[in-house]
């Protein structure tokens, strides 16, 4: 580490005719001093009075000190820093991600005219923001009379003189204003904006507003006036007018699908107006020495998450999260079974997804025996997980591994109001609920995938006289899943990629809302005229309620086909296990080795893995989805501990109801016996 600089030593360097870099650079290495080692504000505070009380004590430094700066001023545009420093340069989330990579990626150079660019390498830690809001009003009005310049000779000469600082802060606002309004006459934003929102046009008058507040000022920069107080007063609740009218667009999205462009659009907005609010108490308040000093700090801020892909991801997808999770758990609402009569029906579906997994087993071998490329044997393998996971959904029936990633959700919506006394046991209620039907939808898949697979074998071997596979893959089965190998490990990857293949359904379904297909399917004249009124309908009613479903099943096929052909061509080696498909695999390995397969030990650790394979499917996948949900709706640290409390007494009170409906659990689920009425 680089040691610090002295001070005498930085006071000699001084030099108010060297070269902008070298200022630059100057100034760098000051505020490295002033910050030290960063865990003290008092010490960066101390050095900072020392810094005063030696510039007062050398008048000859202090002279030195007030041509460098009033050189710094003169060559750097300061409008810019004020205005737009912290704010994204690019207009689209996507655009703006990869320029923050850009700014992660490649380091920053001091010899710049920007004062933005600067400022970043001036004050380049978090820790400035601190000791930059402790200074108290005294060193302010010490920091203030070192940096006073005269008044500039390009101010108005109708008016008052005005300070360079008062100057740019007017030009900053200037165009914050602008960019307020450019915004928000934006067709994206202005035809999502409420009725009243629109009507009342409150970017219209903004830049008159503040035309207002700029002439009173410079009629008296120095005193206060009615005149200027009324206008303020004005602008200000313009401002709030604008933001209000902003806000009323995330209705509009909450029913009509989310947009990240448009949520990134109006966060920018609203920062905006908070900035226009901090660069008016810099010009206007009583104490504007204070007032610029949070406004420093804030720019450091700012500064820090200007270049963070976390924060923009978060802030910025947070509403889609919730969105996604809202509309997987009006899916998953389908998927939990309350009664006896839900749950034998849930078997039946499960039995018949099995049955259709049968079929999509000999696709596969099939596919693999065509002895194609890693990447066209995935496609293809993909290709056919997809046409059966959408003929199982066609079909209503049911396959296991899908329901955790869109269960969860509807289960974190239960979570809203935990301050209800109830909720907590009705949602101890829907977790013995979600248990018993992903037992009944794995037994359901696994015992129908099994026998079926073993008939189709056997008619194979009937017709051809060759077993769906021989003996050579039945024993490669045998070696991939074993208990004893990665399989685990593969089970878990899957349970990722079957959460993934969940979010792009929610993100799927949004798209489809967000742009109003099923209404364009329903009344576009081109598609109407083709189809026909009745027809368009039924396609745009089907497709609304559907889409998610594709979009999931097919995602999830063509992952499961194509991640292994990827990460083998990175050497990863990664593969997939999906409890229904291995359970196929078993089965049709079984049938080409034979009777004799039960002496085989590979084989029983194979069917020691079937559990695991789908414990970790299940559970990876419920996981993730529900953290994703809990976080959509703000449960907290503490309201976890409570949850995972209430579930574990369930556990120990009723470990039945958690594989099969009792009495009491088909009671709570009766709509006459509600909590909530």
């Amino acid at each position: 580490m680089k040691p610090l600089p002295d001070l005498s030593d930085l006071l000699e360097a001084l030099n108010p005719q060297a070269e902008m870099v070298q200022r630059h650079l100057w100034l760098i290495s000051l505020f490295a001093w002033v910050r030290g080692d960063c865990r003290s504000v008092n010490a960066s505070i101390a050095r900072i009075k020392l810094l005063l009380d030696t510039l007062q004590a050398r008048p000859d430094t202090q002279e030195r000190w007030l041509s460098w700066w009033h050189t710094l001023a003169d060559t750097l545009d300061g409008t810019t820093l004020l205005a737009d420093y912290g704010f994204a340069s690019r207009s689209a989330f996507v655009s703006e991600f990869f320029e923050r990579i850009r700014l992660n990626c490649l380091p920053c150079t001091p010899e710049t005219a920007d004062a933005s660019t600067l400022f970043s390498l001036v004050l380049s830690n978090s820790f400035d923001a601190q000791w930059l809001v402790a200074l108290d009003e005294s060193t302010l009005e010490r920091i203030a009379a070192l940096m006073r310049a005269p008044p500039s000779a390009s101010s108005d000469s109708v008016h008052a003189p005005l300070s360079p600082w008062q100057e740019t802060v007017l030009e900053a606002i200037t165009f914050c204003t602008s960019q307020v309004r450019a915004l928000g006459f934006s067709p994206e934003l202005r035809l999502r904006m409420s009725a009243p929102a629109r009507e009342a046009g409150p970017f219209h008058a903004l830049a008159r507003d503040f035309d207002a507040v700029r002439d009173a000022f410079l009629t008296s920069p120095m005193h206060d006036s009615e005149e200027r107080q009324a206008a303020l007063k004005v602008f200000r609740e313009r401002l709030e007018a604008c933001r209000s009218a902003a806000a009323s667009v995330y209705t509009h999205l909450d029913n009509h699908g989310i947009s990240v462009n448009l949520v990134f659009q109006l966060r920018q907005l609203r920062e905006r107006v908070l900035r226009i609010r901090t660069l008016l108490d810099c010009l206007l308040s009583n104490h504007p020495q204070a007032s610029t000093a949070r406004l420093l700090s804030v720019l450091v801020n700012v500064g820090q998450e200007r270049r963070s892909l976390r924060a923009l991801i978060s802030s910025n997808t947070s509403l889609l999260a919730a969105k996604v999770a809202e509309r997987s758990s009006e899916t998953g609402e389908h998927y939990i079974t309350r009664t006896v009569a839900q749950y034998r029906t849930m078997l039946r579906q499960a039995a018949g997804g099995g049955a259709l997994t049968a079929v999509t087993t000999w696709m596969k071998f099939s596919v693999m025996a065509l002895g194609l490329s890693a990447f066209w044997g995935g496609f293809w393998s993909g290709a056919a997980y997809a046409a059966s996971f959408v003929a199982i959904q066609l079909l209503h029936f049911t396959l296991a591994t899908k329901q955790p990633a869109m269960t969860a959700p509807a289960m974190a919506a239960k979570l809203k109001d935990l301050n209800d006394p109830f909720a907590l046991d009705a949602f101890a209620d829907e977790v013995t609920h979600l248990v018993r039907s992903q037992v009944a939808a794995v037994l359901g898949n696994v015992l129908m995938v099994f026998p079926v697979v073993l008939l189709m074998s056997a008619a194979i071997q009937g017709v051809t006289g060759q077993s769906m596979i021989d003996a050579k893959e039945a024993n490669y089965v045998f070696h991939s899943l074993t208990l004893l190998g990665p399989t685990a490990l593969f089970a878990a990857v899957t349970g990722v990629l079957l959460f993934a293949s969940s979010i792009i359904a929610g993100w799927a379904e949004n798209w489809f809302v967000l742009h109003r297909l099923d209404s364009a399917m329903r009344y576009n004249p081109r598609i109407t005229a083709y189809l026909g009124l009745e027809r368009a309908k039924r396609w745009a009613s089907f497709t609304r309620t559907n889409i998610s479903g594709f979009a999931a099943n097919i995602s999830l096929g063509f992952i499961m086909g194509l991640v292994p052909a990827f990460t083998g061509f990175f050497g990863l080696g990664l593969e997939v296990r999906h409890v229904t498909l291995s359970a196929g695999q078993l089965a049709a390995a079984c049938a080409a080795i034979g009777w004799d397969v039960v002496h085989e030990p590979a084989m029983w650790w194979c069917v020691l893995a079937l559990p695991v394979i789908g414990a970790l499917n299940l559970g990876v996948s419920f996981y993730m989805a529900f953290r994703l949900a809990v976080r959509a709706h703000s449960v907290t640290g503490l309201d976890r501990v409570r949850i995972r409390e209430v579930i574990w007494r369930r556990w120990r009170s009723a470990p039945l109801s958690f594989f099969w409906p009792t009495q009491a659990a088909v009671s709570s689920s009766d709509p006459k016996n509600e909590r909530h009425g």
